[in-house]
C-alpha cells in the first residue's frame, strides 16, 4: 500500500497510544511548553477502551506527573487496607505472613483503580491542555524519514477488503509527522515490534518474558464485601505445570476484580490458561467470595515480566519506546503503570530538551539514561532476578531465595548477580508426547464460564470484510507442524477462542480477538503476528 496518496500533518510529538504512559508523555510535554504541537493517536473506540490492568496503583508516577490530583478529581477512590497473601492446596490455604516481606511489597498508601477510568481523567487533563486525542485511529504503519529515522506513522486506514486491497468506501487515512514519534502502544505493540526488529535494539539483551492476565470484574454479596483488601495468591491451580497466580481486589460498590496470570514460559503445549482461571474460582476460599454475586465483565492482556535485564534499547533516530513497549513492570509487585507513567515524563523532558535545541529525528539517549539510572532502574533492578528464579528453580525456591535476594538489593547489592531469562516463551514450549493431556473440569455457568459466553463480556467487536489482523506467516504450520507436535496450543492458549481446529482445518475466528497478544508470543513455530484492525476494533472495557 505503499502507493497510497495521502494527506500529512506536522506535529512536535506523535505519541502512538491513550495508556498511562503516552498520556503521561502528552500531559508532560504541555506542563513545560503549552504551545508544542501533541498529538495522541488510539486505536480503541475511546480512551480507555483496550485498558486491561489489575490493578493497584501506586501514586508515586501521578505525584511527580500530576501533585495535585486529588484536587482535580482523579478516580483514585479506594485505598488499600488490608494486604494478604496466600498459598493454596487444592481445599485449603495457607496465610503467608507480611513481616518477613521486602518493603517494597506493601500496598499501603497504594489504590485499587480501574486504569481505565484513571486514562479517561488523564485524557481530560491533557485535551484541557491543548493536546489533540484521536481514538478510533490505529497506527498501521510507520513512516521512515530519508535517513531511516522514523519520521511518523499511518492512522486511520480504513474500508480494505479481506484480501487487502481497497474496497468500495476505503479510506486511506492520514500521515502524522513528528519531530519525535513516542510508541506507547502496551505490550507487544507492532509498531514497537517493527522497531526493535529494524534497529535491533535488544541486541545483548536477554529475551523478553511475558505472562497472560486474565480478569472478571464481579459484582458480590455486600455483606462479603471488603472495600480495600487485596489478596494475592500461589500455588494451586497451576502447583508445577506453571508459574503464576491470582489477585482478588475489592473495590467500592461491592465489587470485586478476579485475576489469574499463567507465566508464558509453561512447557505443556496442553496446558489451558483460561481453563486454569476458571478452575481457580472453585477453590472454597473464592467460592465463598463469589457465590450469589454475578460476574460483569471479562478481558484479557499479556503481561510484560522480562524486567531490567529483558529492556532493549528505548530509542533509535526519531522514535522512543514508552512503558510496556519496552517492558517495566514490577514482576513481585505486579505493577507496572506508576513506570509507565514515570517513562512518559522522563520521554517528553527528553523530546523537549531536543525540540529546544532545534533538534529532531535522532536518538533522545537522555530518556534512555533516564529511566536506567532513575527511579523506574531503580525499582526494576532490585527485582531482577524474581522471574528468573521461579522459571528456573519452581515456586518454593524462589519465594525463598527471591525474598531474600530483594532484601540484599534494598541494602545494594546480590549475592547472585544478574539471572539470565535464557528461552523465549515460545521456545519454552515442550513437544506434546513428552507431557501428560490435562484434564479440566466443565464449567458451571455459575462461577465458572465457557470461553466464548465470557468474550461476550469483552464486547469485542471487528468488521468482518476487513483483512484478519492475526496473520499467519505459513498457513500450513498450524497443522503440518504444531498439531503433531505441539497439539496446535493455539487452540488452548488463546482466552478468547480465536483459534480452532475444525475438521482437520486450522480456523482463525478474528472478530473474538481481545488484543492480548498471547498467539504473537506463545506460538511454538512463532508463524502468528498480530497487526492492528481497523481503528475502533477490539473490546470495549467499561472499567478495567
Amino acid at each position: 500500500m505503499s502507493e497510497v496518496e495521502r494527506e500529512a500533518m506536522e506535529y512536535d510529538v506523535v505519541v502512538v497510544g491513550a495508556g498511562p504512559a503516552g498520556l503521561s508523555a502528552a500531559i508532560r510535554l504541555k506542563q513545560l511548553n503549552a504551545d508544542l504541537d501533541v498529538v495522541v493517536l488510539e486505536k480503541g473506540s475511546e480512551v480507555g477502551a483496550h485498558i486491561l490492568s489489575g490493578a493497584v496503583l501506586d501514586p508515586c508516577g501521578l505525584d511527580a506527573l500530576i501533585p495535585d490530583w486529588k484536587a482535580k478529581g482523579a478516580p483514585l477512590n479506594t485505598p488499600v487496607k488490608e494486604d494478604n497473601f496466600y498459598m493454596l492446596g487444592e481445599a485449603g490455604q495457607i496465610r503467608v505472613p507480611n513481616f518477613p516481606m521486602p518493603p517494597l511489597m506493601n500496598n499501603h498508601h497504594n489504590y485499587i483503580v480501574s486504569m481505565g477510568n484513571v486514562c479517561r481523567w488523564m485524557a481530560e487533563q491533557a485535551e484541557e491542555m491543548g493536546v489533540e486525542i484521536f481514538p478510533g485511529m490505529a497506527c498501521s504503519e510507520l513512516v521512515y524519514g530519508e535517513n531511516g529515522e522514523v519520521k511518523g506513522v499511518v492512522a486511520g486506514e480504513f474500508g480494505k477488503n479481506a484480501d487487502g486491497t481497497p474496497g468500495p468506501s476505503y479510506e486511506p487515512g492520514m500521515e502524522l509527522h513528528g519531530k519525535y514519534v513516542f510508541l506507547s502502544e502496551g505490550v507487544r505493540g507492532s509498531l514497537a515490534k517493527e522497531v526493535i526488529a529494524k534497529y535491533d535494539l535488544s541486541a545483548g539483551k536477554e529475551p523478553q518474558k511475558f505472562g497472560l492476565g486474565m480478569k472478571e470484574i464481579w459484582e458480590i454479596d455486600p455483606a462479603k464485601h471488603k472495600e480495600g483488601t487485596v489478596t494475592h495468591t500461589m500455588g494451586w491451580p497451576l502447583n508445577k505445570n506453571a508459574g503464576g497466580g491470582s489477585f482478588i481486589y475489592h473495590l467500592d460498590n461491592n465489587q470485586v476484580y478476579v485475576g489469574f496470570v499463567v507465566h508464558l514460559n509453561y512447557k505443556n503445549p496442553h496446558l489451558y490458561p483460561y481453563m486454569e482461571f476458571q478452575r481457580f474460582k472453585h477453590h472454597p476460599m473464592v467460592a465463598n467470595l463469589l457465590e450469589g454475586g454475578k460476574r460483569v465483565a471479562y478481558g484479557a492482556r499479556a503481561i510484560s515480566e522480562g524486567g531490567y535485564q529483558s529492556m532493549p534499547k528505548m530509542v533509535a533516530p526519531g522514535v522512543a519506546m514508552l512503558g510496556c513497549s519496552v517492558g517495566m513492570v514490577n514482576v513481585p509487585r505486579i505493577k507496572g503503570n506508576h513506570n509507565a507513567m514515570l517513562s512518559g515524563k522522563a520521554a517528553a523532558e527528553a523530546a523537549y530538551a531536543a525540540i529546544q535545541a532545534d533538534r529532531s529525528g535522532d536518538e533522545l539517549s537522555d530518556y534512555e539514561t533516564e529511566v536506567r539510572d532513575g527511579a523506574i532502574g531503580k525499582d526494576l533492578k532490585k527485582v531482577r532476578n524474581v522471574k528468573p528464579m521461579w522459571s528456573k528453580w519452581g515456586l518454593s525456591a524462589s519465594l525463598a531465595f527471591g525474598g531474600f535476594d530483594m532484601w540484599t538489593n534494598t541494602l545494594g547489592f546480590s549475592l547472585f548477580g544478574t539471572i539470565k531469562h535464557g528461552k523465549t516463551d515460545a521456545e519454552a514450549t515442550g513437544k506434546a508426547a513428552d507431557y501428560p493431556v490435562l484434564e479440566y473440569p466443565k464449567p458451571d455457568g455459575k462461577l465458572s464460564f465457557d470461553r466464548l459466553t465470557n468474550v461476550s463480556f469483552a464486547m469485542t467487536n471487528h468488521e468482518e470484510s476487513q483483512p484478519a489482523h492475526l496473520q499467519l506467516t505459513d498457513d500450513s504450520i498450524p497443522m503440518s507442524v504444531n498439531m503433531p507436535q505441539f497439539a496446535e496450543p493455539a487452540q488452548r492458549y488463546c482466552p478468547a477462542g480465536v483459534y480452532e481446529v475444525v475438521d482437520g482445518a486450522f480456523v482463525v475466528n478474528f472478530q473474538n480477538c481481545v488484543h492480548c497478544k498471547t498467539c504473537d508470543i506463545k506460538d511454538p513455530s512463532q508463524n502468528i503476528t498480530w497487526v492492528t484492525p481497523q481503528g475502533g476494533d477490539g473490546p470495549n472495557y467499561p472499567n478495567m
